[in-house]
Parts: structure tokens; sequence; C-alpha cells
């Protein structure tokens, strides 16, 4: 793939540098080249010193110049070092003098050259040099299989030349939502209707993972309806999302059909919410089947379907990171067996730390709590935590 097109990939070989970068040694400041016994070791650590400037060397030349003592030569940022030079003083630590200002007369001089340039800082030869290799080396590894690539990695690839990087291709992932009560968000519901919610969101949701996400519509509580769908989206997806239609009830066909045409495993997961999940396969492509409730099918969807196609994808790291935070409020919950994910804002506190809160709106039916989180605080099975606890949380992004 295009260098550019691949911010976000997986990189599926390693890159390995074949020459040295930077491929000579050259400045790393605007300044004068010079040899560091004739400032540093100088009495008064340089300062006073005056050197005759042989010339200039910019950014993209090579210079015949060779510095001996007491001579220098103007430099800029980038240009290569010339022969003699083993230090650079920063322009801002330099006077330029004319025959005028000059308080020597036995400096070296070809005749040609009149400009002299003071030092005055002591010590201000620094090295400010960077040498040849200095950030890479012939057989250092430029990326490292399974990195996620950035765009310091397009920079760093197109130092060495790497105009195209192998990567494994962003899956392709169908979300197919179901019920007889669902409406598209573009249409006003009629009684007993609600507008679909699930699939815009999880289609966004794979999105973001990496993925290319697959609309495969809303299906009606019809067997053969959430067949159709099932079968359409495993002939063309590297996997496949439902909602709704995976719990314990008599309308649940979800659970039905899946039974019928694939190798699935139902479970009622100690977590809350979203406590049913399905999972298996068909054909060999993997179906995740989420609950129905747009808060608990969100979540499901971080805690397992995102890790698992983000495996697809060739991530290393699947899951989000989790940190430790202080509870800014009372977390209550009661005893129930379930580890809660409680919807939370986040704010750092007076002293640094990180402060979480929960969310108004808890319910798995109400997007509001989750769309305002940043983070869910997981909170084990218990009384939940208070003010100025340490709590553990979940980054949503």
């Amino acid at each position: 793939m295009a260098l550019g097109d691949a911010v976000g990939l997986v990189a599926a070989e390693a890159v390995i540098a074949t020459e040295p970068i930077p491929p000579f040694a050259n400045s790393a400041v605007d300044g004068f080249g010079v040899r560091q016994v004739d400032v540093n070791d100088a009495p008064n650590g340089g300062l006073g010193t005056e050197l005759v400037v042989l010339g200039e060397v910019a950014a993209g030349h090579v210079s015949s110049i060779v510095v001996g003592p007491g001579e220098a030569v103007r430099i800029m940022t980038g240009a290569t070092i010339p022969a003699g030079v083993d230090a650079i003083v920063m322009v801002e630590d330099t006077e330029i003098l004319s025959d005028s200002t000059s308080q020597s007369s036995d400096l070296p001089s070809d005749g040609l050259v009149r400009e002299r340039v003071r030092i005055t800082r002591p010590d201000a030869a620094g090295t400010h040099i960077r040498p040849e290799g200095d950030d890479l080396m012939p057989g250092d590894v430029v990326l490292e299989r399974g990195t996620v690539l950035t765009p310091a990695h397009v920079g760093l690839l197109s130092t060495v030349g790497q105009i195209h990087v192998t990567v494994v291709r962003r899956p392709v992932v169908g979300v197919i939502s179901t019920g007889d009560e669902l409406v598209q968000p573009s249409t006003i519901p009629g009684p007993g209707q609600i507008r679909d919610s699930n699939r815009p969101q999880l289609l966004a949701a794979v999105a973001a993972a990496g993925c290319i996400p697959k609309d495969l519509g809303c299906a009606p509580d019809d067997a053969e309806a959430i067949e159709a769908a099932l079968r359409a989206g495993v002939a063309d997806c590297d996997a496949v999302l439902t909602s709704g239609g995976v719990s314990m009830g008599d309308h649940d066909l979800v659970k039905v059909v899946l039974d019928q045409i694939g190798d699935m495993r139902w479970m009622q997961v100690a977590i809350k919410p979203a406590k049913p999940f399905a999972f298996g396969l068909i054909n060999d492509i993997p179906v995740f089947g989420l609950p129905g409730n747009p808060v608990s099918s969100l979540v499901s969807f971080e805690l397992f379907a995102r890790p698992g196609l983000r495996v697809l994808g060739g991530h290393v790291i699947t899951h989000r990171r989790r940190f430790q935070a202080i509870a800014a409020q009372d977390f209550r919950r009661r005893s129930d067996g379930k580890t809660h994910f409680v919807r939370a804002s986040l704010e750092t506190g007076p002293g640094g730390e990180l402060l979480a809160a929960p969310t108004a709106g808890q319910g798995s039916h109400q997007l509001s709590g989750l769309a305002s989180a940043e983070a869910l605080v997981v909170l084990a099975d218990g009384d939940g935590a208070l003010a100025g606890d340490p709590i553990q949380l979940m980054l949503l992004g």
C-alpha cells in the first residue's frame, strides 16, 4: 500500500534500514563550525576569542573548506560538517566583527576573507553535530512487524526511501440490527416503534476500530429475513455483528437462526450492562451476537467484539487501555454477582490525579449517559466505591 494511505493499519512485515540516517554528519543549529581546542580549551573558556571566518556552508551543499587553527566557518542547520570542524558555536553566542571592532591583529587570514567572529559566551562550543547514522544504521529495524502506522512512521519510512509498506488489510465487518419495532433514523416512529440506533452506532464503532463497515440492513423478527441477512453477510464480510434477538425470549429469533446455520455459543455474561452475548462461526466467518439495548450493544462491542476485530486486523494491542483513577463521587451498587461497567466522565484533580464521576443516565437504554462518557469504571461485585477511593477505568478513546 502507498505509505500515505497506510496510517492506522498494521505492518505485516518488518522494515530494515539499508543505509545510515542521517547519511552524513551535519549541523544541528545555525552557527559557526570551529575546532573545540580554539574555543572551549582557550583561556576564559573561549570568551572573547576571535576567529577568522573562511566562508559559509549551506544545507544541501558540500564545502571544500578545511578549518585550521584560529579559523571558523559559518554553517547552517543540516549542512555537511567541513573538514577540521569538531564543534559548533550557536550563532546566538557569537558577534560578527569588522576590522575596526576586532581586538586582535595577528589572526590567521588568507588575505581574502576579512570577516571575523567573536565568542560571547564561555564554553560556547557544543557538540551540536549530528553524526552519520545518529538515528539509524544499516541493519537497524525501522518498523517492527505488528506496528500500527502513525504519521511519524510515515516520516520515518520516507527517510529510508520506503514509499510502500506491506500491511494487514482492514477487515470488512457487516452489521445487522433486528426487531419489528425498529425504523430508519430518518423515519417518524409510529405507535410502538423506535428509531434504529444500534446499527448506526455499531457501523461507526467498526470504523473507529480500524475496520471497513458494511451495512447489512435491519431485519424484522422473521426467521427467513434474518437468515437471508446473515448469509449475505458471511458471503461478503470477514466478520458479522448482530444486535438484538440473542436473549431468552420467545421472539429472540437471531438465536434460533444462528443455532440452525452456525456453530454458536450462547452466554449469560456476569456483567452489567451487556449480559446476553453470543459468538460463533458461519462458514468459518466469526459472528458476534450483541444484545439489543443500545448501551448494552455498544458496551458488549467494546468488551468482546472490538478485541476480536482488532485481532483480525493484525493488532497486537487489542483491548482498551485501563488506568487507575480516584472516584470524584460515590459509585454505589448492590451485590448481584456481576461486574458493573459504569459510564463515567473524567477530569484532572488539583494534584494532577485522574478523577472519575458517573454520568447521568446509567440505564441500558440511556445512550445520553454513554455519549457523554469518556470511560467505563470497572466495579467488582460488592457495594461499589466511595468518593476518594481508588478505582479502575477503561478509556473509551
